[in-house]
């Protein structure tokens, strides 16, 4: 059964970054549009991530829990280690809750909505930066369990250049889906065109993005690359990734957007994969060398064969809801 928590946790935590990234990557969008286009883009971006913004949080809230509950030593250790980043990534997401809220069902339209306008294109760069710095210090290494000092400790676990540089990644990331996302939103030839534009935009930006973080750790001797080329499951991802990108390009320079949602979640989903899978089992890489796995730091076997029938069951009653909330989305009018 632990394999059913650990499939779980992976599939939860993709789609928390596949659907709540793009969520994410609208404050993106939206706040480096130009000003003539930043109006409507407010207006795409809201009919685009829409009624089930707040739902793509389930995600998150599962990976949570599956940790807390199956995985209490995992848990514990990057709650400690890593709790500044996580607060912030924490207000980011209420600061950026409350805002989108405020902004979009104020009735009373005054100078508070610049404000909140303001709360919720930051706060959309703050939440996935952190939420990638965490990912970054997770496996790169730099939590020192031996710490003896505050900085050791708390502060160098994930301020660093490579974490920095995987923070800076996960945002251009979220902009580059809510970009390809919301293509399919409107139905104005000239809002599609922009939109387009943008997406290619934070597509080219994936790959500067992407070779800064292989040159940062090239430079401070993370094994990123032999992480990908471990295995040939590695170059499967890299080509499937590589080849998704090639034919979004494609279709968006020929004007189709029929697949452009689901290239874009192809090439995060290998991304994902290919950073991850080479170090399964271990999840926490600490600086000393040891590491935390999901297959022996787990809780008492009871309770993960409770916790993966309860994974079960549950989803079989809240998937099946949720992605008639997605269609019946998928099928509301074009702005």
């Amino acid at each position: 059964m632990i394999y059913v928590v650990i499939a779980f946790l992976w599939v939860s935590t993709c789609l928390y970054l596949i659907l709540g990234g793009a969520d994410f990557g609208a404050g993106v969008v939206e706040l480096f549009s130009k000003k003539d286009f930043k109006e409507r883009t407010q207006k795409i971006m809201y009919n685009s991530i829409g009624p089930i913004w707040e739902a793509n949080h389930m995600w998150l809230i599962i990976a949570i829990v599956i940790l807390f509950v199956g995985f209490p030593k995992v848990y514990a250790d990057v709650s400690n280690y890593l709790h500044i980043p996580l607060v912030l990534m924490l207000l980011g997401i209420i600061a950026r809750g409350t805002s989108f809220t405020f902004r979009n069902y104020d009735v009373i339209k005054d100078e508070w909505h610049k404000l909140y306008a303001v709360i919720f294109t930051y706060s959309s760069v703050v939440t996935p930066m952190f939420l990638g710095i965490i990912a970054g210090s997770i496996v790169s290494g730099s939590i020192d369990d031996n710490a003896t000092n505050f900085l050791d400790a708390y502060i160098y676990s994930w301020l660093s250049w490579f974490n920095v540089s995987v923070g800076i990644f996960t945002v251009i990331i979220c902009a580059f889906l809510a970009s390809v996302y919301s293509i399919q939103s409107v139905k104005k030839e000239g809002d599609k065109i922009k939109l387009r534009k943008r997406a290619k935009i934070y597509t080219t930006l994936i790959f500067v993005a992407g070779a800064l973080v292989f040159l940062v750790s090239i430079w401070k001797e993370i094994p990123l690359f032999n992480w990908i080329t471990d295995q040939i499951y590695g170059y499967i991802a890299v080509v499937l990734a590589t080849l998704s990108i090639l034919l979004l390009i494609i279709d968006l320079n020929k004007g189709k957007d029929k697949f452009t949602k689901i290239y874009g979640a192809l090439i995060v989903m290998m991304i994902l994969f290919a950073a991850s899978y080479s170090h399964f089992p271990n999840l926490v890489l600490f600086k000393d060398g040891s590491t935390l796995s999901l297959l022996d730091d787990f809780g008492a076997e009871s309770t993960i064969n409770m916790l993966a029938w309860a994974l079960l069951l549950g989803s079989i009653f809240i998937l099946p809801f949720f992605f008639y909330l997605m269609y019946s989305f998928n099928k509301k009018q074009k702005i």
